[in-house]
């Protein structure tokens, strides 16, 4: 059952789908305590086996309790277990309760600022709080005979509300070879021949900002990429499909079209007195589509028909929580304090006070500030509002442009899309990667325990930057996250320019990496049918232990393993040095070993055991009565022949889900195929 409650004037945010009917005015809220209508803020008491889940993209554990989240997204590359907001606002909590099976889920449907205290104040205290912002609060409790568990219940009807998650064509579950470095045709070649000669899948390369003529959206460099079409087609012939960044900022430039027509159109955020904000990004000074405007959703959109026209089937949206640099008045500010500071005596206070300056320009709130959109008004026409009021929907906006263009571009055939700031509603429109993590244990660690949780909020194509996007890797963190990657949608490694090498036949014995790669495209089948069926039943694709066994009082504080589909359960290894791990097994599964081709099984009983990983092998377990398809693998997912597989697991049949891989009429109808030992 869902109720809707009304507090204050809410924003219209996209999120939900499905209408449902506010409760009148004065109803009793049916779970904690709303200690003020506006600003909101809503209490209630945790009990000791509580458990809270949720909140999307978010740092620290599965069960959220014990930290102070506040939904804001943010550029945040440099993000540790501290980080209270991430690039992503995911309103969603789930409050269950271990002793009773009770289950509340809540969604805060705001489009600014969220604070959750799960239990940081106070232990036993969760608060949730907006700012100046409206809210719409949807409580959803178990359906009685939906056959689910409560757990699994309350996120089917979530689902159900706010629409059906993204599916991307079936070449984008293939491995993506990405780096913010490749500046011309000649690296890419490279890339893809070297990738080939080592006998490594690969679907796709993304390529980042390099490409641009100096940074500006839709422009190819003619210097560097001479004929992008031609390497577009050239790459088509080797399986490989390009995926170039586009930002959200649009450089400040006369003789740049796409700003002339923004300025001539109006389609920029403006300041309070009409003129254009501009910000400093990866171009210099920019200015920024309204995309909360539809006609300007519209005009950007179809801005990528230069690049389709290209070639081009695939894109990443960047830089738009929105990111910026700088403004002219925080330059401003930032210099006349640093000047003076020039001749103090700088003791210790001082000093900290100076150090941080040069930074202090960036993601600045009274930036945020600074500017406006224009929203469609109640009654038709539109209102003006200032930007940090709807900040969180600017990100999902641009998503929305580009995936609304490219249905019309191509209307029959799926492109891929993801992007880096989202909100719940933009699941619909695109995936999204997490942002600029660090090659370290615990990023990889990190995004075991964020997968489960962007799968509650519909983000079921997602995924970390494997290997890890600042700082160095090393070869085995490489191997260890391409293991976990080899069951996430979204399997891409990426890093940035200053960092070393990062492609898989940059470290030797590649055999290694081979093994694990092989392995994913082993698996495409599996993924394929099981995110379809996610996506299209409003479940999860990837699960923590305890959504299917919610009795378990150990299966629910056991974070990281996590449940991939309907059969498989993964204990990936994240510790440096490590030859294996414990593993808790809820019930009777098969172990499964794949080591460069060769498959072995060993049936285990329920209980915990020390099982060995070897860096060349993923190791996985086969739930009881559940079978998992394995094709043998190829070059690229269109290689891949699904005529035979082997069949893992003791039970006696699996349904797959077959298409073209491209088409847009997504359904399961006529399209299962039973595979039978």
């Amino acid at each position: 059952m869902i109720q809707k409650f009304s507090y204050g004037e809410p924003v219209e945010t996209g999120a939900v789908v499905s209408r449902t009917d506010c409760m009148p005015e004065g109803s009793a809220f049916p779970f904690g305590t709303v200690v003020s209508n506006f600003p909101f803020r809503w209490m209630c008491t945790l009990g000791s086996d509580d458990f809270v889940f949720g909140l999307g993209e978010s740092m620290r554990g599965i069960n959220k309790r014990g930290f102070k989240y506040v939904s804001w997204c943010s550029d945040v590359p440099n993000q540790n277990e501290f980080t209270a907001s991430m690039y992503g606002a995911h309103n969603l909590v789930i409050v269950y309760g271990a002793g009773d099976a009770s289950c509340r889920a809540l969604f805060f449907d705001t489009a600014s600022r969220v604070t959750f205290d799960i239990g940081y104040t106070e232990y036993s205290t969760f608060t949730v709080e907006t700012a100046e912002t409206g809210v719409d609060v949807y409580v959803i409790t178990p359906d009685e005979g939906s056959g689910l568990n409560v757990l699994q219940d309350v996120v089917r009807q979530f689902r159900q509300l706010i629409g059906q998650s993204y599916i991307p064509p079936r070449w984008a579950f293939g491995f993506q070879q990405s780096r913010w470095g490749y500046k011309t045709e000649d690296d890419i070649r490279k890339v893809v021949s070297r990738q080939h000669g080592a006998g490594l899948p690969i679907d796709a390369v993304c390529i980042d900002i390099d490409y641009m003529d100096a940074y500006k959206d839709f422009t190819v460099d003619a210097q560097k990429f001479p004929d992008m079409a031609k390497l577009s087609a050239d790459m088509r012939e080797e399986g490989v499909h390009l995926v170039p960044i586009i930002d959200a900022g649009v450089k400040r430039q006369q003789g740049y079209d796409v700003y002339e027509e923004g300025c001539d159109n109006g389609y920029f955020c403006k300041k309070e007195d009409g003129s254009d904000f501009v910000a400093g990004v990866w171009p210099g000074r920019s200015c920024f589509p309204d995309f909360l405007n539809p006609a300007v959703r519209s005009w950007f959109g179809g801005k990528y028909r230069r690049l389709t026209e290209l070639g081009i089937d695939g894109f990443w949206n960047d830089m738009n929580e929105p990111a910026m640099f700088y403004s002219d008045e925080s330059l401003e500010e930032t210099f006349r304090k640093l000047q003076s500071y020039q001749g103090q005596n700088l003791d210790v206070q001082t000093f900290f006070e100076f150090t941080p300056l040069s930074g202090s320009t960036f993601n600045r709130l009274d930036d945020y500030r600074r500017f406006y959109h224009e929203i469609p008004a109640e009654g038709g026409g539109t209102k003006k509002i200032r930007h940090d009021l709807v900040h969180n929907l600017y990100g999902a906006n641009m998503t929305r442009a580009a995936a609304e263009s490219l249905r019309e571009i191509s209307p029959d055939k799926r492109m891929l899309l993801y992007s880096r700031a989202s909100c719940v509603g933009a699941h619909r429109y695109g995936g999204i990667w997490t942002g600029d993590n660090a090659s370290c244990w615990a990023h990889l660690q990190q995004e075991i325990k964020m997968l489960p949780s962007l799968n509650m909020v519909g983000f079921l194509y997602s995924g970390a930057d494997i290997g890890g996007f600042g700082e160095s890797t090393t070869r085995d963190l490489l191997l260890r996250w391409l293991a976990l990657g080899a069951f996430t949608p979204l399997m891409r490694n990426h890093c940035a320019w200053n960092n070393r090498s990062q492609e898989c036949y940059a470290f030797g014995n590649t055999d290694d990496f081979k093994s694990l790669l092989d392995f994913r495209y082993a698996l495409v089948p599996y993924i394929y049918s099981e995110f379809v069926k996610a996506a299209l039943g409003g479940t999860m694709y990837i699960r923590p232990l305890g959504f299917d066994f919610p009795t378990d009082m150990r299966a629910l504080r056991t974070e990281d393993q996590l449940l991939v589909g309907e059969g498989i359960l993964i204990a990936p290894v994240y510790e440096q040095n490590a030859d294996g791990r414990y593993v808790y097994l809820p019930e009777d599964m098969t172990k499964v070993c794949w080591c460069r081709g060769k498959i072995s099984t060993e049936e285990k009983k329920r209980g915990s055991y020390y099982i060995r990983m070897p860096l060349d092998t993923v190791t996985f377990f086969v739930r009881k009565d559940r079978l998992v398809p394995l094709c043998q693998p190829a070059a690229n997912t269109a290689a891949l022949d699904t005529s035979s597989f082997s069949l893992v697991g003791t039970g006696t049949s699996y349904s797959l889900y077959e298409d073209d891989g491209y088409t847009r009429t997504v359904t399961l109808e006529g399209r299962m195929r039973t595979l039978e030992r």
